[in-house]
């Protein structure tokens, strides 16, 4: 994620922020051009109408995502569009119950941790469509409370991701991680691991890629009902950390790929947050190169700077936890085997990236 400045007093902004706090200007973000802009009323246009300075020097006319009214999004919608939501909170076709306090606050901590995903998404050139408009391929997002008569479980079919409201509370989340033995459970991690079973669906199912993912991730035809079972009565292999990024990857290839998807969305975002606070780092005196690593451009098309960017920035992540007495920031190993199946995931989406842009430049 990166950093922000006021158009008008460029004071630093965070993604989240719906005002400036230096100057007290109102601002929104626009997904289209991922830009955060102070929203200014044209003297010719009705009122919640916003004449928006983007970065290319254009103006461009917006207005407020309904969420606005909840003081829950910061996203804005052209007046180009129908649409009432912005292209992440229109993405929620049920939400919980909001005049039950508890049930609001859990739902503006998930729609802000799907933003984040969205802005991700985005930036990767993926798809991201509705499923209200497009049945067949699109997504949707359910955030559910749960009863002890109907349990909500958080998962993905066919589009649709679920969402339990309770992953919100952070009692909850980390009594369910010590549970499931887990080192990192978190909201984002949720949606980007379930949106990964929605890009499995989108670019290996019924693709040229599934014989290659079997060779790497295994064949996901195996019973997954019976593997669950496996899994939680005899828990994941020995060697697990030979093969995947957790344990919970070793139940079904499936997994495995949710898993390691998710882990790709860590690393790209979390560069990115490094790279917009101007953090360079240096590789150890092990890297024969020994050069500085700064996360210029992402390095998305170079998964060689993109993994050795990684792993210095997350020995600095770790060992400034262990300084402050804290665990590990980043509690993974990057085997060979994940390497290998954390480079399938880039090459994969960089393809995309050149299909989009040929599409876009013949269009």
């Amino acid at each position: 994620m990166k950093l922000f400045a006021c158009d008008n007093c460029q004071q630093t902004l965070y993604f989240e922020n719906s005002r400036c706090v230096n100057c007290g200007e109102s601002v929104g973000y626009c997904p289209e051009v991922a830009h955060l802009a102070v929203l200014r009323q044209p003297a010719d246009a009705p009122p919640g109408i916003f004449e928006i300075s983007l970065p290319n020097n254009e103006t461009r006319r917006y207005r407020q995502c309904g969420n606005a009214r909840f003081d829950a999004c910061n996203w804005l919608v052209t007046t180009d569009s129908a649409a009432e939501y912005c292209r992440s909170c229109e993405l929620s076709e049920v939400i919980p119950d909001l005049s039950d306090p508890a049930n609001e606050l859990a739902w503006r901590h998930i729609e802000a941790a799907k933003r984040r995903l969205v802005y991700t998404l985005l930036s990767l050139k993926l798809p991201v469509a509705p499923k209200k408009q497009y049945p067949e391929t699109g997504i949707a997002f359910h955030f559910l409370r749960g009863t002890n008569e109907e349990p909500a479980m958080t998962g993905h079919e066919d589009g649709v991701i679920t969402l339990n409201i309770a992953e919100a509370d952070s009692t909850f989340r980390e009594n369910m991680r010590e549970k499931m033995g887990e080192g990192y459970r978190t909201l984002l991690g949720h949606l980007r691991h379930e949106i990964g079973h929605y890009y499995w669906d989108w670019f290996i199912k019924y693709t040229m890629r599934l014989h290659n993912f079997r060779a790497m991730f295994g064949d996901e035809r195996q019973d997954y009902e019976d593997a669950v079972k496996r899994h939680y009565e005899q828990g994941p292999p020995a060697d697990w950390q030979t093969n995947f990024i957790s344990a919970y990857a070793s139940m079904h290839p499936w997994e495995d790929w949710a898993e390691t998807w998710a882990h790709y969305l860590h690393m790209i975002d979390t560069l990115e947050t490094a790279k917009s606070h101007g953090l360079t780092v240096r590789m150890p005196a092990s890297d024969k190169r020994g050069e500085n690593i700064a996360t210029d451009a992402l390095a998305f098309r170079d998964f060689e700077s993109l993994t050795a960017g990684w792993n210095a920035l997350t020995l600095v992540m770790n060992s400034l936890n262990r300084s402050m007495g804290m665990k590990d920031a980043y509690p993974f190993v990057l085997s060979p085997n994940v390497l290998g199946k954390l480079r399938y995931i880039h090459e994969m989406v960089q393809e995309n990236r050149a299909t989009r842009a040929h599409e876009n430049a013949a269009a």
